[in-house]
């Protein structure tokens, strides 16, 4: 059996930190739609300029560079349009340079992985943790190869990472690539000519606190007026004094409108963005603001009641609830979504799967315990080799969309999430679990097995339902032979009551006064509850 690794502990997971609401531009002119075009064409003009000179400055930008690239596009826009530009491009680098880590990681992980199966005979089987040899000197030979092609782009990524060389394609490197296989996207060549021109248009303004509304350069006053501050190159087209163009259309934001409202009234800063959603022809705007970080609970208090531990799966979200001492309550809980269709129809099942968790949770007054997954190093053919479907699975899986509408979700309704170390918890939650909570009306699965080593870990619990005493002791010496209760549980180690009625007997052995006294008793020991070793109560038995 291979060395088992190191679990790390349970956290609560911090709130999110920021909001954003949407809202439909409906019943806008032919002109407003026009405007809107030239500003986001020009403004994108420039956004892609001013991210070709930041990658070609690379690890030498500095603060006196970014002064200079923001004064370069003042004078064809606005100093807050040349503001936001600039932001964006220094995050899209960053983001850009942190992709090209997680890049140079999987190829590392990669090679290591083809390296060390190769380097057994063929045929050999893997052991836990560990992978075997190739099964044949055909694949051995395909995969040697693939082991140098690796390594060349290893080195290629390494060298640009070094010189800090990042390739960003505004618009996303997926639409441009559609470009030269239309028929397989199902698109037209006008249809990809409108999405690649709206994906590369600019429309996007940071807010600042102690201006009109929190923002000057795009404005929504409390009416739902919206008004745009149009670069110096397009100022003959205003409607409005001081260079603003005025759109036709009024928007209202439903979702969160009384903090939207609350943040304008007293000019705090809220970002917008303008964006063209080119399925459906349809303008909306995106207000978006800080807000302070939601401060969590400390462990403790999460794991005092208990709490309900959640195993995510490709199609379901597994749950049950557990009591302060670890012991499955109920029934297990199942949460379905289909992840098929379009991605608005994979994040409505995500969303709507959640939120029925979640009211369930906020319901009984529990926080909910969850894995903290990561797949980015787990889905690549090096380590599940011919398992396309196992690959598949995990791929299929919404981790971190999950996890960032989990977190969100639950601050609005005050659930605490207590994060996890996913090592072994559905191996060992089968075998300690699956089989002591079956009976004859239920039938938990495996990942109702998993969802209750979930919650244990969370609580702190071991995922084992027993532990044995000391193996060179396993007497009454020690003590017990399993430890079943915690010290402060009354009547664990007591006699049984007496019941009533006529004694016809004289009271036999371990039914005199002192037979719940286990340190009168001449043994070289006192109970399980003095020693050093606890366990929590057995499970509740159905």
């Amino acid at each position: 059996m291979g060395r088992l690794r190191e679990v790390s502990a349970s956290f609560a997971v911090p709130g999110p930190s920021g909001v954003a609401i949407s809202s439909g531009l409906k019943g806008l002119s032919g002109q407003d739609e026009f405007v809107l075009r030239q500003v986001g064409n020009l403004l994108g003009s420039l956004a892609s300029r001013d991210l070709k000179a930041r990658c070609a400055a690379g690890l030498d930008h500095d603060g006196e560079q970014w002064a200079r690239r923001k004064r370069a596009l003042t004078g064809e826009s606005t100093a807050r349009w040349a503001g936001s530009i600039t932001k964006a491009t220094h995050d899209q680098w960053a983001l850009a340079r942190r992709g090209q880590l997680a890049h140079t990681q999987g190829l590392r992980a990669g090679v290591e992985t083809i390296a060390y199966r190769l380097s057994l005979p063929i045929g050999e089987k893997g052991i836990r943790g560990a992978p075997g040899g190739y099964r044949s000197q055909r694949e051995w030979f395909a995969k040697a190869r693939r082991l140098h092609l690796l390594e060349d782009r290893l080195e290629q990524v390494r060298a640009d990472w070094e010189a800090g060389r990042v390739r960003v394609v505004r618009g996303g490197r997926k639409l441009a690539r559609a470009k030269h296989h239309l028929e397989a996207a199902g698109l037209s060549e006008a249809q990809w000519r409108q999405r690649w021109e709206a994906e590369r248009w600019f429309l996007h303004a940071d807010g600042e606190s102690g201006k009109r509304y929190g923002n000057e350069t795009i404005r929504v006053t409390p009416d739902g007026e919206v008004s745009i501050r149009l670069p110096a190159a397009l100022a003959g087209l205003a409607n409005s004094p001081h260079g603003r163009y005025v759109l036709a259309s009024r928007t209202v934001f439903h979702h969160r409108s009384e903090q939207w409202a609350d943040r304008i009234a007293a000019n705090r800063a809220v970002a917008y963005r303008i964006h063209y959603d080119t399925s459906r022809g349809r303008w909306y705007v995106t207000a978006c603001w800080q807000i302070p970080p939601v401060r969590t609970v400390p462990l403790e208090t999460a794991r005092a009641g208990g709490l309900v531990g959640v195993d995510m799966n490709a199609d379901h979200l597994a749950a049950w609830r557990l009591d302060e001492h670890g012991n499955p309550v109920g029934a297990p809980r199942r949460f379905d979504y289909r992840l098929t269709g379009t991605a608005q129809h994979r994040d409505a099942q995500v969303r709507h799967a959640l939120i029925r968790l979640l009211h369930w949770a906020a319901r009984h007054g529990l926080a909910l315990a969850i894995e903290d997954l990561d797949f980015a190093t787990e889905k690549t053919r090096e380590k599940h080799g011919r398992r396309k479907r196992f690959r598949k699975l995990i791929s299929g899986m919404p981790t971190a969309r999950l996890r960032a509408r989990l977190v969100s979700m639950a601050a609005e309704l005050g659930v605490t999430i207590v994060a996890v170390d996913p090592a072994y918890t559905s191996r060992w939650g089968a075998q300690h679990w699956q089989k002591p909570l079956t009976s004859k009306n239920r039938k938990p699965t495996r990942h109702d097995a998993a969802s209750v080593a979930i919650g244990r870990r969370a609580l702190g619990c071991p995922i084992r339902r027993r532990t044995a005493p000391p193996p060179l002791h396993r007497s009454d010496a020690v003590g017990h032979r399993t430890v079943q209760a915690a010290s402060d549980t009354p009547g664990r180690e007591g006699p049984r009551p007496r019941i009533p009625g006529p004694r016809t007997r004289s009271a036999g052995a371990g039914c005199g006064a002192k037979a719940g006294d286990q340190c009168a008793h001449n043994r070289s020991g006192h109970t399980a509850e003095h020693e050093s070793w606890h366990q929590d109560s057995l499970p509740l038995s159905p």
